[in-house]
Order: C-alpha cells, then structure tokens, then sequence
C-alpha cells in the first residue's frame, strides 16, 4: 500500500490510503474521484519558487489539470514499477557483471525503495506517491549534477570556452590528457560522451565499461576514435571528467555542488555525492575525494524525489530561482543542444527528444536527466511541469507515463 503522502486542502474528508497521491484531492471512502473539469489556470504572474522547508502544494483543478486523469497517471507509474532486484549489489551484477571485466563496486550501494515521484505545475506540487522523501541511488542522474558543477566553472570564468583542450587546464603533476591519443580533447567533448578518452582510472579501463568486440581479446583493442567524432556511453570517461573539474575547482565537488546550486535552491541536508574508496588524490596539501559520474560500480548521488524535483524546477526556470542566477541560461542553451555524434544528446546528463522520437507522447522541446533503475527527472517548458519518475521498468513505460499525464493538462 503507498503512504499517503498528501496535503489535503479539503478538511473533513476519509481519505484511501495508498489511493491516489493528488494534492488538494483525496478520495472518498469508497469512492473513486469524479472526472471534475479542469479550472482554468491562474493569469501569468512572477513564478512560484518553494521555500526550503515548505513547498506549496496545489489541487490540480486550480492550475488546469484534470484529477481523475491525473490519478490515471500516478496510479500506472505505480503499476510500472521496474520487476528488477531491490537489492542493487545483486542488480549491478547481473545487468554489468555477466558481460563486463572489473566489475567489481569500488563505491557504496544501498537497497532501493519502491516506486514513488512526485509532479510539479507551475512550481506547486499536484501529484506524489510512494516515498519521495526516501534517500535512494540515482545511478546517472548523476552526470547532470557533475555537468552543472562544470557549468558554474565555466560562468564564473574559471573554464574559458568548453571547446578549449582540457588539458590545458591540469597542473604538471597531472597526466590525464598526456597520452597523444588524449591531447586533444576538449572540454565539450567530455561533456557530451565523445571524447573517447583511453585509459585507466581508479582500476576501472575505459573498454571494461560496456566493452566493444566480437570476443573477450577484442575489447582492449578497439577501434580509437577521434576525440568529438563519436558518442559513447562510458563512466571511466565521465570520471575523468570529474577528476578534471575538481583540478579546476580545487575544492570537494559535493561543496561546490551543495555551496553554488543546492543551498540556494533550498535542497534538504540529506543528499550524499560519494566517490570510489581509491579515488583520494592530494590537493594542495589536503586529501580531497574526486566524485563518480553515477553508480556504475557504486556510489554517485543519493538523493530523494523532493531534491530531484528542485533541480528540475531550476532548469524550468532557466537556472534563475528567486531573483538570483544559479545557471547560466546560456550554459543552459549549450546543454540542450545536440552535438554532432549524436542528436539526442546535450551535455551529460540530459536526454533530448528530437523529432519526439525517443518519448513519443512528449513535447519535442522536453528534457529528461536519466539514471539507471530507471530515475528520471522530466522537464517539459511547454506545459510547465517537473515530473520525478524513480524506479519505473522501461522507457515505453515511462513514455506512456508523460502521456497519460500530459492528457491531464488542460
């Protein structure tokens, strides 16, 4: 049964538990709620932004939705639950380990919880259901919080231009970018999953990580590509994207992450950004933990839905929260923008829609940070929703999701 994890702005009514999650929209003793038509949203006004410890939460009819259809959508999402392991020790090694050489987690791991989420309009809370206050993994989700800690570097002037050479960033001691295949990586090649960096970092070898080849010989001796030139998929690179970043910083990326974006967006004090256990470099004479890109041998964020959907809302608000700028709207611009190699990704970690190809039921200008398990953060500016998605099975299944939600939006 969910937890009713609801406030309720109608007093005097029994509410079903594990029910309907609607905000404002319980449902009666048995019955289930009418089809009432949507009230027409609010004229425009300056944006809602929740405060730290209080976010406002909206009957749906009050900002255009549909609540018998919304509850359609939450109750799916539910149903869709990913059938995989709770265990995630267990779940890594049967998705990774059965096909993929150093797989052992060098990282925490943690149990999941069950499916939960939460839905925003307008900035105001509609819909949640499960435990989105549970702290879970959120496997790559990751990446976008590592790219945005890039992109306050690169607005505060300390990365000049993402497509200088990253190499010219590394102090002499630091060999990253040495190696003639890697000297000509650039910055956005390392933000957009091109630079085909070759190495080895933290025990993990690039090709270990999803490895190419018709046999086991043939993965260390894949084909080189030339830095920007192809997409691929790979944490070991993603890390050394953050190695490079805490060289740039010279502080704890979970500091600058918590000091920059998560304090002024009034995120809790429950979210965790881990490293690997032999990720420890020393840095001007402190020792400092260099971050993952998500939880492919553990560790990464661990976060609740409530933060997840703070993020979200941020970039709906094109990095402004108040009257304050925490992201560039330019870095945000780049960030949604194709790269050559691929056209249904910007920078790690946001997921286009192009041709509404890989959500269907979505808007073509929509963005989704995507992690393993699956965890989405859903951003859609046309409707003026965030949608936290955790642990659902597929991505048909969260397409249909967005749909059915969508269907509810007046």
């Amino acid at each position: 049964m969910l937890r009713a994890a609801v406030r309720t702005l109608v007093v005097g009514i029994t509410f079903v538990p594990g029910v309907l999650g609607l905000a404002g929209a319980p449902a009666l003793a048995g019955q289930r709620p009418a089809a009432t038509p949507p009230r027409a949203a609010p004229p425009a006004q300056a944006p809602y932004f929740p405060a730290r410890l209080d976010w406002q939460h909206k009957n749906p009819r009050d900002v255009g939705i549909d609540t018998a259809a919304l509850d359609d959508a939450v109750k799916f999402a539910v149903a869709s639950e990913a059938t995989s392991t709770k265990d995630l020790a267990d779940n890594l090694a049967t998705t990774f380990g059965g096909r993929e050489p150093f797989d052992t987690p060098i990282g925490p791991l943690k149990a999941r919880g069950a499916a939960n989420g939460v839905i925003t309009r307008h900035g105001y809370i509609v819909a949640e259901w499960g435990d989105p206050s549970r702290v879970d993994m959120t496997f790559s989700v990751t990446k976008t919080f590592l790219s945005t800690v890039v992109g306050v570097a690169w607005q505060r002037g300390l990365i000049r231009d993402v497509n200088d050479y990253a190499r010219g960033y590394m102090p002499p001691d630091v060999d990253l970018f040495e190696a003639p295949h890697n000297q000509t990586i650039k910055w956005d090649h390392l933000l957009r999953q091109t630079s085909d960096w070759q190495g080895t970092l933290w025990g993990k070898p690039d090709w270990a990580d999803r490895p190419e080849g018709e046999r086991p010989s043939d993965w260390p001796n894949r084909k080189l590509w030339e830095p920007g030139t192809h997409y691929k998929y790979n944490d070991v690179r993603i890390n050394v994207l953050a190695l490079a970043a805490l060289h740039v910083w010279r502080r704890p990326l979970p500091e600058v992450l918590r000091e920059q974006v998560m304090e002024p967006i009034g995120a809790s004090s429950t979210w965790r950004w881990y490293g690997y256990e032999n990720a420890w470099i020393e840095l001007d004479g402190r020792k400092i933990q260099s971050m993952t890109g998500g939880g492919h041998w553990g560790g990464g964020m661990f976060i609740h839905a409530y933060d997840m959907a703070r993020f979200g809302y941020l970039f709906l608000r094109n990095g402004r929260w108040n009257d304050r700028e925490i992201v560039s709207p330019k870095w945000i611009q780049m960030a949604r923008t194709p790269g050559p190699a691929n056209a249904e990704y910007g920078f790690c970690n946001w997921f286009l829609n192009p041709a509404r190809k890989s959500l269907p039921s979505a808007p073509e200008s929509s963005v989704t940070f995507r992690g393993n398990g699956q965890n989405i953060i859903y951003i859609d500016w046309d409707h003026d929703i965030v949608a936290v998605v955790r642990w659902i099975g597929t991505t048909r299944q969260l397409d249909e999701f967005i749909g059915r939600m969508l269907k509810s939006v007046s």
